[in-house]
Parts: C-alpha cells; structure tokens; sequence
C-alpha cells in the first residue's frame, strides 16, 4: 500500500473514530451496519453545503500544491488527507488551529516525508491564494439556481475560515445562492464533530430531520447523520462511501440530479 492510500484510509479510519467516540460522549448510538433509515424523510427545509470539493474543485491547488513539492502534482490527495487527519487530531485534543494553519503544516509534513525542501512562507502562498479562488464544479450554478427556485433555504458549513470562504464565494460567483456562510471558526471544532452542525442548526432554529447536509466527504456526513441530519452524498471524483455508516438518504452524480430528485419528494 503506498503513502496516499494509507493516508487515505487513516483518514477515513481517524474520522469514523471521532464519529463513534463523539456518539458515545453525546449518549448516542453508533450504526452497526450500512443500511439507510428505514422511515420516510420529509422533504428538507433547508440545505446545508460543504465547500471545498462538493462545490469548488480543488484542480488549481494541483498545480500550486505540485510546484511547492517539486512537480510532485500526484501529492496533493496525500497532502489533503493529511490536513484533515490533523484537524482532526486537533479537535480531539482540544486544541485548535485555523484551516489554513493546518494545510501550511500538513504541507511541510508532506515535503519533510519526501525529502523536499520548503519553507513556511513557500507553503503558505501554495495552499492561501489558490485556495480562495477555486473554480465551483461545472453542474453548480445550475443546481444552486434549481433548488433556490425551488424555495430551499441554501447555507454553507465549511472547515475553511469564515474570511476564507467568504472570498472563495465572491470569486467563483457563489455568494447570491446563500443565505448565510458558518465556518467551525465559530465553535473552534472541525467537523465531523457534533457542534459544528448543531451550531447551524441552533442559529436557524430548525430541526435535525427538517435539514439536508450535502457533501462529497463521506466523513463530512457521517458527522452530520450523528447529529439527525438527512444526507447526501454527491459523487466527486475519487470520492467513495464509508461502508460502516448508513447510507445516505440521497446519492446523487451532481447537484442538478440532486434538484431534480428534491423536487420529486417535495412534489408528493
């Protein structure tokens, strides 16, 4: 098994771990199999969107993140992952460094392992720049206009700073199809962890079941199924379900599939 897949896999392991260890704390029981709930879910009040991948696609970062580490563009999953390991790690220590922190450090990791010289300034202009200007996948601003006309209250839930994901709205033309942007700076807790989405919910005044988290992380909604929320899961490229949860309520190619299927339910 090579560096990117096992960081991959512990990754996944690290947040499903935090997941159970986060429903035990809370007095709640994990899943034991694969399987979605079994009762029908009411058409959702509201939307919640993960950023960074569900709606921008990191492409960009490929680039910047390859020429940091000397043209190695096949690091950037392993340099992802590792990011999210250590925000992770984070949250369960009780510490807490912005996204951006964690990236720059993930990425001087990532260089240290290969043997590549970097700074930290040179890390930093790598991941900050190409970060806040992430085009939004092709299917996104046809599928936000969709379910906006359709009545959903549309936010965002991101791990990215609440600056940061406010440029990143501004720059790929994102900011009118949202309501409000919730960043984990507020809670100073990444998700998967409760209060990240309770905090959302708490701000809005709704219930869990009346929420729809749409992600391409199965972690992301592993998060927010601990919390009651409805999910969906929108097919990304390299992006795979975690076998050990239920199934989200939704698996979806994009987000127009995704309208068209809400609007179905919402029409019954």
């Amino acid at each position: 098994m090579n560096r990117i897949t096992t960081a991959l896999a512990l990754t996944s392991f690290l947040a499903a771990l935090f997941t159970a260890a986060a429903s035990a704390h809370e007095g709640k029981p994990t899943a034991q199999h694969a399987e979605p709930s079994k009762h029908a879910m009411p058409a959702p009040k509201v939307i919640i969107f993960d950023v960074n991948e569900t709606l921008l696609s990191l492409d960009p970062l490929k680039t910047s993140v390859g020429q940091a580490l000397g043209g190695r563009e096949d690091l950037l999953p392993l340099w992802f992952s590792t990011m999210l390991h250590y925000s992770l790690v984070e949250t369960l220590s009780d510490q807490y460094h912005s996204f951006g922190e964690i990236g720059t450090a993930a990425l001087m990791m990532v260089a240290e392992t290969q043997g590549i010289t970097l700074d930290v300034d040179e890390a930093k202009q790598s991941i900050v720049t190409p970060l806040r200007s992430l085009p939004p996948h092709p299917d996104v601003v046809e599928g936000l206009k969709a379910l906006k006309a359709k009545g959903f209250q549309i936010v965002s839930l991101t791990n990215s700073s609440s600056i940061g994901v406010e440029t990143q709205f501004k720059n790929a033309g994102l900011t009118e199809f949202f309501e409000k942007r919730y960043s984990v700076d507020s809670v100073k807790k990444f998700k998967p962890h409760p209060a990240t989405y309770q905090m959302v919910l708490d701000d809005l005044g709704v219930k869990p079941e009346e929420v729809l988290m749409v992600a391409a992380h199965a972690w992301d909604l592993a998060g927010a199924q601990n919390v009651g929320l409805q999910t969906a899961f929108v097919k990304r490229p390299g992006k795979t379900l975690y076998p050990n949860v239920p199934k989200p309520d939704y698996v979806v190619s994009d987000l127009l599939e995704l309208a068209k299927m809400l609007s179905r339910k919402d029409s019954r």
